[in-house]
């Protein structure tokens, strides 16, 4: 068997194995640069507040003001749920009355545990940030005093 040379990454043809190298250098030093200049231009302190919208939007999710996290957990929740409640019905339609109950009742309990714990590690980082916030604001009003 030989090499037929369809142009793949170990292949004859579009990027070899220096292109793909010097490809990824590039793109990191393009990233790099545009990761400085967001932060300094888009994502200033100066530009807290002033946006609405979906750069209202941009901006909080961009800065970690709010957590994508949060709405994914709850989003997947949902689907979770649903799947389970769903599926819980196959179990009854093949005659497994146990399954069905267990599965409905109990597997919706331990996912709900499952995600509850995870809500309440971003809450508490949520709380955290703001007692940060609130402490730094208190400290800079009494220095200013």
């Amino acid at each position: 068997m030989g090499n037929f040379g369809y142009g793949g990454f170990g292949g004859y043809g579009g990027f070899g194995g220096g292109g793909l190298i010097i490809g990824s250098y590039v793109c990191m030093a393009l990233a790099i640069a545009g990761g400085i200049v967001l932060y300094c231009t888009f994502l200033s302190k100066k530009n807290e507040g002033k946006f609405k919208g979906f750069l209202g939007w941009l901006y909080d999710t961009l800065s970690f003001k709010s957590l994508l996290l949060e709405m994914i957990l709850k989003v997947t929740y949902l689907i979770l749920a649903g799947f389970l409640i769903l599926y819980s019905f196959v179990f009854l339609f093949h005659g497994a009355v146990g399954p069905f109950f267990g599965t409905l009742i109990g597997g919706n309990i331990i996912l709900r545990i499952i995600y509850e714990f995870s809500l309440v590690i971003i809450i508490i980082c949520r709380n955290t940030t703001d007692i940060s916030k609130k402490l730094k604001k208190q400290n800079d009003e009494d220095l200013s005093q």
